[in-house]
């Protein structure tokens, strides 16, 4: 076997690092980039990404300082700027070579390797493979086989994250003028439980801080979440809040290396010194344990304020701007502090040295990612961390507030564009405006419902603007299952993943110009634009000339299929909207609020920053017109005994389902990605060693279990009763009945499994 099959003879296991960045990182990125793109191309790349009038990072979406460095970069996302602007490209002999039955077994790994994707390809029903066919021929199969469905309702078009503001909103004004709200994305996946939340207690499902707050904060708590992997300019920011005086708790099962200590590449001393210290201290919660936290620290807020009335609670603030603090304050009375301890894994005196810090500080963030949303209750649990922020109006001021980490450079921007399922009565009314037609009003289908859909055969046409559907959803063996039941399948691509291997009868992969690339359409040469987490929203101009000359950009991918499907239908003028994307920006003006000067304020030096009550003027787009204090149900997970609790998480070479290599330094894992990581005490009472091999069983009422066969077990400081493994190969472990309440989020975060020995 070779890693084309996901086997890995020469899988190493080292020691995990306590420090991230540095002088490794520059030497990685050189590797990275000059090594394989040459050293010209690469410095072209490298000085524009994330620079005025360059093209925006596609690996993150963390923001831009105001005053940026020359070298705006990190490691990983020089990576991917590697693995998309590669001049390696798929011949047309790979289809003839490849039929799908040989690439079934085949990893991400080796799929993103095979190079860029160039022309678009068929494969026909009842074939084994995929062949060339032309663009025209292409937009008109789709259109042929969407117009034969008997209701639009029987079509889904899924987003990812990567596609620009321009092509967001013309993809879904294309879905809504065919018919239907079926638009999952990748949100549903990852953040759809911060949206929940955050829409129904501020009104908002966004960021309510800027870039500058962490050098203004007294305290970042950072939960659940890895930033020297998986948003290493964030370490940056972090550092800034030390140097300013400030401090940082990481809340977490794992230690992470850019939390322990950080050596900034742009500084001497991350250079040459020791760098510097993240945080303070380190809280090892239990996988699910996070509500329980939050619950047990505004607990004590509560009850410093009962001890010394009027010197804790920011009463002013809580009476002018908020509803339910009675009704919060009688329900945390009776939190059973055994069931917190027994939740979270920790001790009193670790949750009294946070409520301690938290009232310390005048100024507090609390920032997250899927560690917290990707849990049975992470809708609660997001609430929790806005009460326990309102309890001393940590929002709407300098230095505090709710800090959501996006991780896809523009899903954000895609959900603001209309990407959505549900989206508001005003906006489709606005959108019923610009373009003359009746949208559809009846709710359309999330992610985890689109597969569901598939399965029972009520989804027969499944389109894919970009990403990685069936690599990056739950419960593996149902969405390939579910997948390969429908008619015809559609990927819009810059690489080959899972999802092209997986097919419909039918299948078409069409190819796309990547972020990196010039866009020239019949006007000249364009630029789309994206969003980031702390809601700025800027430019991005491609760099180099595109991989190949049959590489469409996504805005005329979309139109294509548009305007093959829907004729002169509704008079939407789509060839005019890809000659020129000023006239997409002129459409989004109208039908978007805080677009209203799109086309002038996106040519701002660094854009523009959309308008956000709760951070701007403290004001609430709630039912109430006020912020809300919830009262969330602690249910902690129970665990029959010698099971564990497993999450799903990225090696460090790693973007999403991309895998750049099969190395994980941080973790001090090389060459291999089928290990699972576990505390030396739960292998022992387990009767295993470290280097033992197990499959990894994970258990759901009334279902079979699920299995990922023969992993190298790892020995690993992870909090007592957890175990970790690598997304996407654990995806198969994580049941698609188990979702978050309210979101629908997979449930990556809290995998019951056992561990059963091999060999």
């Amino acid at each position: 076997m070779t890693p084309e099959h996901g086997d890995y003879p020469e899988l190493h296991v080292g020691h995990p690092k306590r420090q991230a960045v540095g002088p490794d990182a520059v030497v990685r990125t050189l590797e990275a980039t000059v090594a394989k793109l040459g050293p010209a191309r690469a410095a072209r790349l490298l000085l524009d990404v994330n620079q005025d009038g360059g093209f925006d990072c596609m690996s993150c979406a963390w923001p831009d300082p105001g005053h940026r460095n020359a070298l705006e970069f990190c490691e990983n996302g020089a990576k991917a700027i590697t693995w998309e602007a590669t001049q390696l490209t798929v011949p047309r002999e790979f289809w003839a070579q490849h039929p799908l039955s040989s690439l079934q077994d085949a990893t991400e790994y080796w799929l993103g390797q095979q190079g860029r994707l160039v022309e678009p390809v068929y494969k026909a029903a009842g074939a084994d493979r995929y062949e060339p066919i032309s663009w025209e021929r292409a937009f008109e199969l789709i259109g042929e086989r969407l117009n034969a469905l008997d209701s639009p309702d029987e079509a889904a078009f899924y987003t990812s994250g990567r596609t620009a503001n321009e092509t967001a909103f013309l993809y879904q004004l294309f879905v809504r003028a065919f018919g239907t709200n079926n638009l999952p994305d990748c949100s549903n996946l990852c953040h759809e439980s911060t949206g929940t939340a955050l829409n129904e207690v501020i009104g908002v499902g966004k960021s309510t801080i800027a870039y500058d707050d962490f050098g203004k904060a007294d305290l970042v708590i950072v939960m659940g979440q890895n930033p020297g992997t998986n948003h290493p300019r964030m370490l940056t920011a972090l550092e800034e809040t030390k140097r300013s005086g400030g401090s940082v708790v990481a809340v977490n099962p794992l230690p992470e290396a850019g939390l322990i200590r950080y050596k900034n590449p742009q500084k001497a001393r991350g250079i040459l010194g020791r760098g510097t210290s993240i945080a303070d201290r380190l809280l090892q919660i239990r996988s699910g344990g996070d509500l329980a936290l939050l619950q047990a620290v505004s607990r004590r807020v509560l009850d410093a304020e009962a001890a010394a009335p009027g010197t804790v609670l920011d009463r002013a603030f809580l009476d002018e701007h908020t509803v339910g603090l009675e009704a919060f304050a009688a329900h945390l009375a009776d939190l059973d502090e055994v069931e917190v301890l027994r939740a979270t894994g920790l001790t009193a005196e670790e949750i009294d040295d946070l409520a301690a810090r938290y009232l310390a500080a005048d100024r507090v963030i609390v920032t997250w990612a899927m560690g917290l949303t990707q849990q049975r209750q992470a809708v609660g649990t997001i609430k929790e961390i806005v009460n326990l922020l309102l309890l001393r109006g940590n929002i709407g001021r300098p230095g505090a507030g709710a800090s959501p980490i996006r991780g896809h450079s523009n899903v954000q921007g895609d959900r603001t564009m209309g990407i959505c399922e549900r989206m508001p009565g005003e906006f489709l009314d606005a959108l019923g405006r610009e373009f003359a037609f009746e949208p559809p009003r009846a709710h359309g289908l999330d992610a985890v419902d689109t597969l569901h859909a598939l399965r029972d055969g009520r989804v027969k046409v499944f389109v894919a603007l970009g990403g990685n559907f069936v690599g990056a959803i739950s419960d593996t063996v149902a969405a390939e299952a579910a997948m390969r039941g429908a008619r015809l399948t559609v990927q819009v691509s810059t690489k080959l993943n899972r999802s092209h291997v997986i097919t419909g009868e039918e299948a078409l992969i069409l190819p796309a110009l990547g972020r990196t690339e010039i866009d020239v359409q019949g006007s000249g040469a364009q630029f789309v634009s994206v969003e980031d987490s702390v809601c700025a929203v800027h430019a991005s101009h491609g760099s180099i000339p595109p991989v190949g000359d049959d590489v469409r950009s996504e805005v005329a991918i979309v139109a294509g299929i548009a305007e093959a499907t829907l004729g002169d239908r509704h008079g939407i003028d789509w060839a005019g909207m890809v000659r020129d994307y000023d006239v997409i920006r002129d459409h989004i003006s109208r039908v978007v609020p805080g677009f209203e000067h799109f086309n002038d304020d996106v040519r701002r030096r660094n854009g523009f920053v959309l308008p956000n009550g709760p951070r701007d003027s403290r004001t609430w787009r709630t039912a109430s017109g006020k912020a809300h204090l919830t009262v969330n149900r602690l249910e902690p997970i129970e665990v029959p005994p010698g099971r564990l609790i497993l999450q799903t998480l990225r090696s460090h070479d790693q973007f999403n389902t991309t895998v750049y290599s099969l190395n994980d330094r941080y973790r001090g894992i090389r060459k291999g990605r089928d290990v699972v990581f576990v505390h030396p005490e739960d292998l022992a009472e387990r009767g295993l060693a470290d280097g033992d091999r197990v499959d990894v069983v994970s258990e759901w009422p009334g279902e079979p279990d699920r299995v990922l066969p023969a992993q190298r077990v790892v020995a690993y400081p992870t909090a007592r009763g957890c175990a970790a493994a690598y997304f996407p190969e654990a995806n198969v472990l994580v049941p698609l009945g188990s979702t978050a309440i309210g979101s629908n989020t997979p449930v990556s975060k809290a995998v019951i499994v056992r561990l059963e020995r091999v060999g």
